[in-house]
């Protein structure tokens, strides 16, 4: 009799867990119906309803936990990276609930083996620290109340806000395999050795307060990745079942302020690595197309250039106000990192054409040339395949000044 009545039990909550998910799912669906003008309201309707649902507050953690995580795993499956999601949740959601964005990527992602996750999801999984803190899934809501000190209505409130804005995203062009899929992109990237001079030399011309040396310095890095680019292609080529492997893609943060900028910035990077990047505005990211170690270097020295670039526009920019000039400070720094951006591109490519001319001369590998450019074309065929329908942003800067101090800001990093 004990044994059956236990069983009855089991049934029953089961059965409330059930409609608890359900009353979850119907009341995100309907938030997504809501503008501006009604949303909040409909929020706290909706908070206030689930928190005095009588199955219980460890129950609806548990249907809380299984929404989100079915809600990110929707977002996965529209093409959306962790990265992607937390970005945009930055831009539109207060930060308590950018944290429980943050905490339903961790209850998705905690479904997968290691080895079933792309390098770069690992990656911003790490980034973000998006790690599941709590024991069991009927405590998440309690022990997540208590660690941003709210109510357990406001609690529930804060999650159906993130949890709408991720069911709400709209389908976007995949980006590498999905989460749990199985692979066989090994993905070939840069050599350690390679990476690591790179990496240091773009971070003493990053750290340096002397233009002439931070132009050495970036200089000398981008020959490195032109001539690392070369080898591998060169490899790839020669290998059997490497040259098998066609471009793959990556997506690069774009955010404000000054995005437009920013994004001619990482096209001129880009295009002067053999990839492409298609920038996408509402979405806050440029996705990048072309092999992996490429890819690897492109998003490499336009992290260390932005970073250059931003600390040469501030300077510039104080000594724009100590002229006593009247003009909009925006104008001012936009029109700086337009013109720096287009200054860089020329500059990069030509470094690139140098470092190619000097390989086929000295080295006598004149085989080097049709190889790059059948993986110019694949990139090329590739970005139009993800890509069918692209239009171009002409940018024009509205403040001399600033765009004579970026061209010289672009001069003092020349890397030729």
């Amino acid at each position: 009799m004990a044994e059956r009545r236990k069983q009855q039990d089991r049934q029953q909550d089961r059965q409330e867990d059930t409609d608890l998910l359900e009353s979850v799912e119907a009341a995100l669906a309907s938030l997504r119906t809501h503008g501006p003008e009604t949303l909040d309201d409909a929020v706290y309707a909706a908070a206030s309803a689930l928190t005095a649902a009588p199955a219980g507050w460890e129950a609806l953690s548990r249907a809380v936990v299984r929404t989100a995580s079915a809600t990110v795993r929707g977002c996965w499956e529209r093409g959306w990276q962790p990265a992607d999601v937390i970005r945009l949740a930055r831009r539109e959601l207060t930060p308590v609930e950018v944290r429980f964005a943050v905490a339903a990527l961790a209850a998705e992602a905690r479904r997968y083996a290691p080895d079933t996750l792309d390098a770069r999801w690992t990656a911003q999984l790490h980034e973000l620290q998006a790690h599941v803190w709590w024991d069991d899934d009927a405590a998440f809501l309690e022990g997540f109340a208590q660690r941003e000190r709210l109510s357990r209505f406001e609690t529930v409130a804060c999650a159906l806000g993130a949890l709408r804005l991720a069911a709400g995203l709209p389908r976007t062009g995949p980006v590498g395999p999905m989460p749990g899929a199985a692979y066989s992109r090994p993905g070939v990237h840069v050599e350690p050795r390679v990476l690591g001079r790179i990496r240091a030399l773009l971070a003493k011309a990053e750290s340096t307060d002397f233009p002439e040396e931070a132009e050495a310095l970036s200089a000398k890095a981008q020959e490195l990745m032109a001539r690392h680019s070369m080898d591998e292609a060169l490899l790839a080529a020669h290998a059997d079942g490497a040259a098998a492997d066609g471009p793959g893609a990556c997506r690069i943060g774009v955010e404000g302020p000054y995005e437009s900028a920013k994004a001619l910035l990482l096209d001129a990077v880009a295009g002067a690595n053999h990839c492409q990047a298609v920038w996408s505005a509402d979405h806050c990211f440029s996705t990048v197309v072309g092999f992996d170690a490429d890819l690897e270097l492109v998003e490499l020295m336009y992290t260390s250039l932005l970073v250059q670039a931003t600390t040469a526009m501030h300077r510039a920019a104080d000594a724009h106000h100590a002229g006593g000039r009247s003009r909009r400070t925006r104008d001012f720094r936009e029109s700086f990192l337009i013109a720096y951006a287009s200054r860089i591109g020329e500059r990069l490519a030509a470094a690139v054409r140098d470092a190619t001319a000097e390989a086929v001369a000295q080295e006598a590998r004149p085989e080097v040339l049709p190889v790059l450019a059948a993986r110019d074309l694949a990139v090329g065929e590739t970005a139009e395949r993800l890509f069918p329908q692209t239009t171009s942003h002409r940018l024009k800067g509205r403040d001399a000044d600033g765009w004579a101090r970026g061209a010289e800001a672009a001069d003092a990093a020349e890397l030729g």
